[in-house]
């Protein structure tokens, strides 16, 4: 995928992990960034074109659609944490509405812009994941379960746009230096590394990040028997 020259969209790139993928992408030659999030006036990099993009709004995202018709990258970003209830207490508000940005909102904007990918030479979607993806979370069990499903999502849409050569990149990472895991002390990797790898799989044409070695262990693990895969 050559990113120099390619028009991207990044949804929740005002702030950590979206604008380190926005600010990234521009450093390796794109020509024009769209910042979808859900108030423009949150975008205070002037490089940035801002995009009313609200991913559990069906209107706002056709509306985006219908604005960027030039995207050729997707950078499906915006997500929130869910943590506000543990396994076996507290109200589900929370995990729903994990479930409704992470997950189908990733879906309703990679359904919006696959015929734009596909017009401008199929392109690539970039789906920001998470270890999590792959270990349940008795602390934040809704968080996990929506990168779970964010990621069998992203397998479906690595399988439905082949076709149309559109290439689509799963990245996963550990706590990642922001503003969601800062109620945690963990190691953390930052945001700009992250943005960094993904570049790099990108112009690689790769189809998964693996960003820090936590990451990769539990991968690694996931053939073992039930159990073994954990994260400290």
């Amino acid at each position: 995928m050559n990113i120099e020259g390619s028009v991207a969209l990044v949804t929740g790139a005002n702030r950590g992990i979206g604008r380190a993928f926005a600010r990234a992408l521009l450093d390796r030659g794109a020509a024009r960034v769209y910042a979808g999030v859900r108030d423009p006036e949150s975008v205070v990099d002037p490089d940035f074109v801002p995009l009313r993009l609200d991913v559990t709004d069906p209107e706002q995202v056709a509306a985006a659609a219908a604005v960027a018709g030039d995207v050729s990258i997707l950078v499906n970003n915006a997500g929130i944490g869910g943590a506000t209830a543990s396994l076996l207490e507290g109200p589900l508000d929370g995990p729903r509405q994990a479930m409704e940005v992470n997950y189908f909102g990733t879906w309703s904007v990679s359904r919006a812009f696959a015929p734009i990918l596909a017009r401008n030479g199929g392109g690539a979607v970039v789906n920001m994941l998470s270890l999590a993806s792959w270990v349940g979370q008795a602390a934040f069990p809704g968080y996990a379960a929506s990168k779970a499903a964010q990621w069998s999502l992203t397998d479906a849409l690595r399988q439905g746009l082949a076709a149309q050569g559109t290439l689509v990149v799963g990245v996963h990472s550990g706590f990642v230096d922001t503003d969601l895991s800062a109620w945690t002390d963990a190691p953390k990797i930052s945001a700009a590394s992250v943005a960094e790898m993904t570049m790099d799989a990108l112009a690689a044409d790769l189809s998964e990040v693996l960003a820090d070695e936590q990451t990769r262990l539990v991968k690694a693990t996931l053939s073992q028997p039930v159990g073994t895969a954990g994260v400290n």
